[in-house]
């Protein structure tokens, strides 16, 4: 019997002491292109103890991976994509047959492989691009991406082509950003309105299956050029100069202005506007029709500081509905407007000195009585002025007032601004003595309209003066004089009669004002009146003067009359033509009218201002008429631009003279440029014949068939430009090229570079209708017939979606089937051979294990008989084979295709145990009717459903224990019908139909056998080891059992991680006794490994009560109300003579052992305490015992009035003084009641309280100084257990139910 138990106790202590595995890794790199099958990476794995390992591996991410239980190796199972998922994360599962998995997180990074090729996005580049775009912007900018990382993930761009080729150096692209960029001028009319530009971007390169490969793409973009207004409009007929009246009515049109849009085929609109002017909102224009009119009331006269000359700057711009009316082109002239005089204001009277006038309705002057008649009143400074221009700004003056007779006002009648002075008319009547003062009013009449008029009060002061003055004959003397005469210019001589003798020769002469000595001048004494400015003298300013002649007697006495001067026009002014240049525009065809305008500013009543128009003799001087009064020049027949030199671009100049009639006859000239433009009037031609018909050979795309040549008589680019096209008959299979050529265009006949011609079609003939049209939609077409020549280049056509099928382990005589190609050439010889052959081998798609069939050059696909067709190792088998035609003489002469032959299934197979455990482990005591205590698993590889099917079913049942074998005592079934999972494998739960013995030691061996539905089956052995209940272990806890019920999650985690076993849980009881007033709870349970050993209760003790464990998980244990561990006490079925006698030897062995310690212990203990008596008996002789109470004593022994009395003194032991006689001692011994020298049991009713002294306690001499100085086992056992686990760790407790606090 002790050999058994031994083992037993080996056994358990090495499972216990068995070390974990470990996992050393977390990271790997793994290639994304590795082919499925391939080695991905090792688990990497050890086990201290040296134990095999088997490996496994679970997780999202772990149906990537397939491993290898036995090695480690992992392998790739599905195809990887780092550009779908970069990093996997699988569980590394590692087992060495003792303990629970071992398992660890590892990553996988997937490296990357340039299997990605850039994708392009944003397409399709279709843009629309304004033909004056500039040169360097950037037009579109084609994006693409690459998936891959790294370098492989860079994309770079590149132009390959560009149509037409033309275009290759109008764009370019960056090779970085994808920016197409423009290099050169666009011209929707010069050159191509279209580019279609082909794009390749390519990615940096990369490994892809152990070699450098670099993925390309790509992509087309289509540039449309748009026609823009890109001229600015032009004046069709803007004068420089118009005249209007003051005054006129608002909204009266003044002029309208007229422009042209120069770009054709451009829907725009001209806008009119007034840019800017020198006089603000006197004129509108309306910006639709460009109508001038008048905006507000014009008056002439407020606007003398710009010499009543608005000039108006006119903006002409063009607008297109497309583009939100936003400004495009603009043109600014100047439109000069003269506002002509309207005799809306009549004369009035100002007061001016130098300058500066200030305009007055009274004055006052002064003269000497007596004086001579028309001798002017001093110090009156009179002015008139009309603001009116010329025949308008004329007036009358007169005197009125009670003096008038007496005076009169000089001149009677002015000009615009004259001085106006009031004279002496009758000189007797001024005479001091009568008047001192006299009163005159000057009454301004306006010539034309004398409902204009003005009243000025003169105020004369007379002086007393000598009364003689000079006197002239006459009042008024008329002269004139020519305008810009020569300076000293005799105008007159005027001389006074002498009245006194005295005077001769003492008479001088003066002209007054003194400002009119600036343009005239007098001899002082001859009375010659001359020019001094003759330059100053213009008849187009001031047309007359009239300056007061004064003659001074020797004694100041003044004799004065008027001289009336009138300045003669002469012909100085040449004719001023409106415009310098006019320049105009008008369509061919369309009559021409534009006015020539001269203004000349001599007298307009005479000759000088009278004006005639020619036109100068030049190379088209004769198409053209100008009448010679108006000016108005008109075309002079049809005006026809294709009849004029192709190198004047349209353009006629012609010299247009003003001559005035004066003499000498001035003139002047004007320049005027007609524009003539040009009129799609006229329809393409073709320029020489047209062949009936062209030839082209098929199978050549882009290939040129013909081309034809046309011209268009129209002069200008956009209007003779000549569009070739294709309107019936080339289904797609023809495109014409325009391209210009020095006289016309030439149209070029092609094949499509997308499309081949096949004579092997149904068509082998074209009959293509050409067009050629302007861009003015005028159009010419022709028939043209292509005729297709045939050439043998049409591949064989090999048989498509061809199928076959054959049996499993068939052997045939004869060939599966035909391959039958075809070809449409007249000719051809055909033949077969085989290429390659995959096959699809557990859903996978790849290299065949071993070649099945061969191709025959006559097509036949037979069976090589040497190998046997097994549809378990593949279903499908791809034969890739070529068909060639050996009469083929240009292009391919084969083509390759597939035959697929299914290999069909028969039910050849039994079903196959898989084995995913090793053994299963069941506790005996949990196992009721319909538990599973094992399941099992079996893979049938047929493929067809019905030939899979799996039914399982237990046979046989054998017990393998300690006291040999047995058979049927404990009845299992299978589960039917099992079930399948995704992968198609079969599996059964074993369950028990009733409960069996659980006091039996050892294993079931289950046999099962797995059957499909044709009877064919397989068996294998489940091994089911079994926990008895001699494993059960008691948990006690000093709680209720519906608490511990409610804990038993956290309780079974703590003891799971603290014993590293699976804890079954049997049976939660409550233990009631009476002795107690708590509820102690006594939990059973079970702690199984997966290997199917299980943990004792000298094992759980030993695991509970080890230092590392305790100081984990102790403290939780104790928080839920646990106190120990005890066995779970069994009944003993059976009589072990055995046994029993090794349980007595045992007990003999140990009452033996206690009895020779109790006994040594107290001896040496009652030695020591009486020793310890003595001493304290010498010391307490020399204490001072104050207020000792009497009491009961009891000396040499533990019977104590008080915890911790001194034995002899009876007294009470202050703490600060306690001399430690008891540190030896335990807890238990301090307590107990019972004499350990005598047995006495005695009561003390009194108790010692007076204080001790400390007294120094001498060292004992001890020769066993190593024995422990506690004496009662039970204290040896606890001071063991606090040494262990520290003075202030919570202990845990193990209880014996056989034994209570009341029997100790």
């Amino acid at each position: 019997m002790g050999t058994p138990l031994l083992l037993l106790f080996t056994f358990l202590a090495s499972a216990y002491c068995n070390s974990l595995p470990e996992i050393n890794m977390n990271l790997v790199n793994v290639r994304e292109d590795l082919p499925v099958g391939a080695f991905a990476f090792q688990i990497i794995a050890s086990d201290p103890d040296g134990d095999t390992l088997t490996y496994s591996i679970r997780g999202t991410d772990s149906n990537f991976f397939e491993v290898n239980k036995v090695t480690g190796e992992v392998t790739i199972k599905s195809q990887l994509d780092r550009e779908t998922k970069d990093l996997l994360l699988i569980e590394v599962v590692v087992n060495d047959g003792v303990y629970a998995d071992v398992t660890q997180n590892v990553y996988i990074s997937v490296d990357d492989a340039n299997d990605n090729a850039p994708v392009f996005s944003g397409l399709p580049y279709n843009i629309e691009v304004p033909e004056n775009v500039a040169v360097g912007s950037t037009l579109f900018k084609a994006s693409a991406t690459d998936r891959d990382f790294g370098q492989a993930s860079i994309v770079s761009f590149k132009i390959d082509e560009v149509v037409p080729n033309e275009g290759t150096v109008l764009f370019s692209i960056s090779e970085t950003s994808g920016n197409v960029i423009l290099n050169d001028n666009l011209n929707y009319n010069e050159k191509s309105p279209f580019y279609q530009i082909r794009i390749i971007a390519s990615d940096g390169g990369g490994q892809l299956n152990g070699e450098h490969k670099v993925q390309s793409t790509p992509a087309y973009a289509f540039i449309t050029v748009k026609d823009l207004p890109d001229i600015n409009p032009q004046f069709l007929n803007l004068a420089n100069f118009i005249v209007i009246k003051e005054n006129s009515n608002v909204d009266k049109s003044v002029f309208v202005v007229k422009a042209r849009d120069p770009d054709t085929g451009v829907n725009d609109i001209i806008r009119y506007s007034i840019e800017k002017t020198n006089a603000l909102d006197l004129f509108q224009i309306n910006e639709n029709t460009g109508v001038v009119s008048v905006k507000t009331q014009i008056d002439r006269e407020e606007l003398l500081d710009i010499d009543a000359t608005v000039v108006l700057s006119i903006k002409v711009m063009r607008q297109t509905l497309n583009v939100g009316w936003r400004l495009l082109r603009s043109t600014v002239s100047d439109l000069t407007i003269t506002i002509g005089d309207k005799n809306d204001n009549g004369p009035e009277f100002y007061e001016c000195e130098g300058e500066t006038c200030t305009q007055k309705n009274s004055f006052t002057g002064n003269v000497d009585e007596h004086s001579s008649a028309g001798l002017a009143v001093a110090n009156c400074n009179i002015t008139v002025k009309d603001p009116d221009q010329r025949e308008n700004n004329k007036f009358n003056l007169e005197l009125v007032g009670d003096d008038k007779d007496a005076f009169s006002v000089s001149p009677s009648s002015g000009v615009g601004d004259s001085t106006v002075q009031v004279t002496i008319k009758d000189p007797q009547a001024v005479d001091y003595e009568k008047k001192k003062v006299m009163y005159v009013q000057i009454i301004a009449k306006d010539a034309k309209d004398e409902n204009f008029i003005s009243t000025a009060s003169v105020t004369i002061n007379i002086n007393d003066i000598n009364d003689h003055f000079p006197v002239f004959e006459k009042d008024v003397y008329n002269e004139a004089v020519d305008e810009h005469c020569e300076d000293g210019t005799v105008v007159a001589t005027i001389t006074v009669s002498m009245n006194d003798a005295l005077d001769d020769g003492k008479i001088t002469y003066r002209l007054m004002p003194e400002s009119i000595r600036l343009l005239f001048d007098v001899d002082p004494n001859t009375g010659t009146i001359y020019v001094i400015n003759g330059e100053g003298l213009n008849w187009e300013g001031t047309n007359s003067y009239s300056p007061t002649l004064q003659a001074v007697d020797s004694k100041g006495n003044i004799g004065s009359t008027v001289v009336m001067i009138d300045i003669q026009d002469i012909n100085d002014q040449t004719p001023e033509m409106n415009r310098d240049v006019y320049e105009t525009y008008v369509k061919e065809n369309d009559d021409f009218k534009l006015q020539i305008k001269a203004i000349d500013n001599d007298d307009p009543d005479t000759l000088n201002s009278k004006i005639q128009y020619h036109i100068k003799d030049s190379l088209f001087s004769s198409n053209f008429t100008i009448d010679p009064d108006s000016g108005l020049l008109k075309n002079n027949g049809q005006l026809d631009r294709e009849a004029m030199d192709p190198d004047l671009g349209g353009l006629i100049e012609l010299i247009v003279f003003a001559s005035d009639k004066g003499t000498p006859s001035l003139n002047s000239s004007a320049t005027v440029i007609i524009n003539i433009e040009d009129v799609n009037d006229n329809s393409p031609r073709f320029l020489e014949p047209v062949p009936e018909s062209f030839h082209v050979k098929e199978s050549e795309s882009g290939i040129l068939v013909g081309s034809l040549l046309a011209h268009d008589a129209d002069q200008t680019a956009f209007n003779n430009r000549i569009i070739f096209s294709i309107t019936e008959g080339s289904f797609g299979s023809f495109i014409l090229y325009s391209e210009a050529l020095t006289e016309g265009y030439r149209g070029d006949i092609r094949v499509d570079p997308a499309i081949e011609l096949d004579y092997e079609s149904d068509r082998t003939s074209y009959d293509l209708t050409v067009e050629i049209s302007d861009l003015g939609q005028n159009k010419y077409t022709i028939k043209v017939k292509v005729i297709v020549d045939d050439v043998n280049d049409t591949p064989p056509v090999f048989p498509s979606a061809m199928t076959l099928e054959v049996n499993e382990h068939s052997s045939l005589p004869g060939p599966l089937g035909t391959i039958k190609g075809k070809d449409v050439d007249n000719t051809f010889l055909l033949e077969y051979e085989l290429i390659s052959s995959e096959c699809q081998c557990n859903g996978t798609k790849g290299p065949c294990p071993e070649e099945w069939f061969k191709v025959e050059r006559n097509g036949d696909v037979v069976a090589i008989s040497s190998k046997d067709i097994d549809y378990e190792k593949c279903d499908k088998v791809f034969l890739k084979a070529m068909v060639v035609d050996l009469l083929t003489e240009k292009g391919k002469n084969s083509t390759e295709g597939i035959v697929t032959i299914n290999i069909v299934d028969i039910n050849d197979n039994a079903p196959e145990f898989v084995t995913l455990q090793d053994f299963y482990v069941v506790v005996i005591d949990k196992v009721e009717s319909g538990t599973s205590v094992a399941r099992v698993y079996a893979n049938d590889r047929d493929t067809e459903h019905k030939n899979r099917v799996t039914t399982f079913k237990v046979i046989e049942v054998v017990f393998i224990g300690s006291e040999g074998n047995s058979t049927g005592n404990w009845l299992l079934t299978a589960d039917n019908p099992a079930q399948e999972d995704a992968e198609g494998i079969f599996s059964t739960h074993i369950r028990s139909s009733g409960t069996t013995d659980n006091s039996k030691k050892g294993k079931y061996m289950i046999k099962v056998e797995a059957s499909n539905t044709d009877g064919l089956s397989s068996t294998s052995v489940v091994e089911l080891l079994t926990v008895d209940k001699s494993y059960r272990v008691s948990l006690r806890f000093n709680a209720p059992a519906s608490e511990v019920k409610d804990n038993l999650p956290k309780i079974r985690n703590i003891l799971t991680s603290a014993t590293k076993a699976t804890v079954e849980i049997f049976n939660v009881d409550s233990e009631n006794s009476a002795q107690r007033s708590e509820e102690i709870t006594v939990l059973e349970a079970y702690f199984v490994f997966r290997n199917g050993t299980a943990l004792n209760y000298d094992a759980v003790t030993s695991i509970l009560n080890s230092e590392e464990v305790y100081r984990e998980f102790g403290y939780q244990l104790v928080e839920l109300g646990f106190t120990g561990i005890s066995t779970t006490i069994t009944e003993t079925t059976e009589d072990k003579t055995e046994v029993f006698i090794m349980i007595g030897l045992m007990a003999a062995l140990a009452i033996v052992l206690v009895v020779t310690t109790t006994s040594l212990v107290c001896i040496r203990r009652n030695y020591k305490r009486k020793l310890k008596a003595a001493k304290a008996m010498n010391s307490a002789a020399t204490v001072v015992i104050q207020n000792q109470k009497s009491g009961p004593v009891v000396p040499g022994t533990n019977k104590y009035t008080k915890e911790g009395a001194n034995p002899v003194l009876n007294m009470n032991i202050d703490t600060a003084t306690d001399l430690g006689f008891d540190e030896d001692g335990s807890s238990a011994d301090r307590e107990s009641l019972n004499s350990l020298d005598y047995n006495i049991d005695m009561t003390m009713t009194d108790k010692d309280t007076m204080p001790m002294m400390a007294i120094q306690e001498e060292e004992e001499e001890d020769d066993d100084r190593s024995e422990s100085p506690y004496i009662e086992p039970l204290g040896a056992a606890l001071a063991q257990r606090e040494k262990r686990r520290g003075a202030d760790s919570p202990g845990l407790t193990f209880a014996n139910p056989s034994i209570d606090t009341t029997d100790l």
